[in-house]
């Protein structure tokens, strides 16, 4: 069996799938945009947009144009590279910027199957839950059709895959039986728990620490409570004198609209809240092992998100059996059932929030319980040898349903 997998990323959600099924035989190909990749087992080759969106295009079809110009770049490159023996069976891409738009043109024999990672109506739940201003009309057609490109793909793919049943659920109705949910997985063997773990990154020691709140996420922004996870923070200091907090991400907009230049979530906390600095420590990115770390030494792990995707931060922290507190929306409790895999939380209630975090902290054993918990339910249904065993007896299928 060959397979192609398209992202714009990399390794992103398909390296180590991709390297799954290399052990299993298979001729693995990943296309991407970011130069300079490699891992081993697979066959890496690279596409670029040849220019950018054209100034001139109606702001509204902007996405789709973009989407346009990165499968046009894929199609240039995998052209090239068909006659050197690239004939894939499977090709998998991940929709929405695009790469797997013309999957199905290059190469025809192929079954295409899109990863569908979030779908945008105007009223989705994040729109609902994080706007606090009415949305003008202009932003509720601009929002409509940025799906241009993922229900091209929607129509194209022989078949999908969403990583959560909440993320199905935002899928147009027409389309949802063609799409299944199956988890990107966790490696579980790695991210696990160390009670011995102590602090040190760098010049940070908390080595002596005895209580440290965790807070990990791409970007510091409303989307993934940064803002309300603050305000927890200035209530938690003053409340416990002995607490360190360790802050995990860059300080940007990931997800949401972005501030003006200049500006940022981070400097709006420190400016506006009475923040013992010598008490919280902001990481920045860290590589996997540090990560690794600081969810192995957290005492209490805060996961804020409003409805959205669902971030692997979290999985990977209830793997490392970590005490969460998390924010109680549809999302988070598809993992986390309330007082078994963790606590759950109204996240814009800055009191509440504090409430939660004190209580394990105050409490060793129900934290260990929820932890070994969480890990279970990882272990159980999100362990990442199992999903990918299970994605590709799905790719499996879809060929023999073709030879049949």
């Amino acid at each position: 069996m060959q397979i192609v997998f398209l992202h714009n990323n990399f390794p992103a959600q398909f390296g180590f799938l991709g390297q799954f099924l290399a052990a299993q035989g298979w001729d693995v190909w990943f296309g991407t945009q970011r130069k300079d990749s490699s891992m081993k087992g697979l066959r890496v080759f690279n596409y670029k947009a040849h220019r950018g969106v054209n100034k001139n295009t109606h702001p509204y079809a902007a996405n789709f144009e973009n989407a346009i110009l990165h499968g046009q770049a894929v199609a240039r490159s995998a052209l090239k590279l068909n006659p050197t023996g690239l004939d894939p069976d499977i090709v998998v891409a991940h929709s929405g910027w695009g790469p797997g738009l013309f999957a199905k043109d290059i190469w025809p024999r192929a079954k295409y199957v899109g990863y569908f990672e979030w779908y945008y109506w105007p009223d989705s739940p994040d729109v609902v839950h994080g706007e606090n201003d009415e949305r003008s009309m202009d932003d509720q057609l601009r929002s409509r059709m940025r799906n241009a490109a993922i229900l091209s793909d929607l129509v194209s793919c022989d078949a999908g895959i969403t990583p959560t049943r909440f993320q199905h659920a935002q899928l147009p109705a027409c389309f949802q039986d063609k799409v299944q949910v199956i988890h990107d997985g966790v490696d579980t063997d790695t991210y696990c728990a160390d009670r011995s773990k102590k602090l040190v990154i760098g010049n940070l020691d908390l080595s002596a620490a005895d209580e440290i709140v965790t807070y990990v996420a791409r970007g510091m922004e409303p989307y993934r409570g940064f803002p309300q996870f603050m305000k927890s923070v200035e209530l938690l200091l003053k409340r416990r004198p002995n607490t360190h907090v360790v802050v995990v991400g860059e300080d940007r907009v990931a997800y949401g609209k972005k501030l003006e230049e200049g500006d940022s979530y981070k400097r709006r906390a420190l400016n506006e809240l009475e923040i013992d600095m010598g008490r919280v420590h902001f990481t920045g990115l860290l590589p996997r092992t540090q990560y690794l770390d600081v969810l192995q030494a957290s005492s209490v792990h805060t996961y804020l998100t409003i409805p959205f995707v669902l971030s692997w931060s979290m999985m990977e922290s209830m793997s490392a059996e970590c005490a969460i507190v998390g924010s109680d929306n549809a999302p988070v409790r598809e993992l986390i059932d309330d007082n078994v895999h963790g606590v759950l939380v109204d996240m814009t209630d800055p009191d509440a929030v504090t409430d939660k975090i004190c209580a394990l902290l105050d409490d060793k054993e129900k934290r260990y319980a929820l932890g070994a918990a969480a890990r279970q339910r990882i272990v159980e249904e999100y362990r990442a040898k199992k999903l990918m065993a299970k994605r590709k007896e799905m790719f499996e299928q879809l060929c023999a349903d073709t030879k049949a």
